[in-house]
């Protein structure tokens, strides 16, 4: 069987303050910008993964999702609960002093952990978890 990731979706308030992030701190490309019924997704991905999209949706985005459910998920969205998402990076403690110095708010500093990995976390402009991780040299 062939199968490989294409899309995955991350929930978002601010599509601007997102893109800021996104494009301008982590160097993703725009690949498509979407308006539709009062809602906008934009699609970023890494120019070495052209295979591979992350799209920026809004909260709650299904139509069919009631007017409760989207305050349900806009409340969840601030708490920064919905979503997480893990990067993979040759160099943590750069990746890292690049997005602190972009005013991210930091959940955790460059750790080497027990699994063999070192890693860093913070939260997007929208409170979503994002962890970057390096890999021991032996696997790169």
């Amino acid at each position: 069987m062939d199968l490989k990731l294409s899309q995955c979706f991350i929930a978002v308030d601010d599509h601007d303050k997102a893109l800021a992030f996104y494009r301008d701190v982590l160097g993703l490309e725009v690949r498509n910008d979407v308006a539709f019924e009062g809602m906008r997704w934009v699609t970023v991905g890494f120019p070495l993964q052209p295979g591979v999209e992350i799209v920026l949706e809004p909260p709650a985005a299904n139509p069919d999702a009631s007017p409760a459910d989207k305050r349900a998920m806009a409340e969840l969205l601030a708490k920064g609960v919905l979503r997480g998402v893990i990067f993979s990076t040759a160099d943590c403690d750069a990746l890292f002093e690049r997005v602190r110095a972009s005013g991210a708010d930091v959940l955790q500093e460059p750790t080497d952990q027990s699994y063999g990995v070192r890693d860093c976390a913070f939260r997007d402009p929208a409170g979503n978890l994002l962890r970057f991780k390096e890999r021991p040299a032996a696997e790169r």
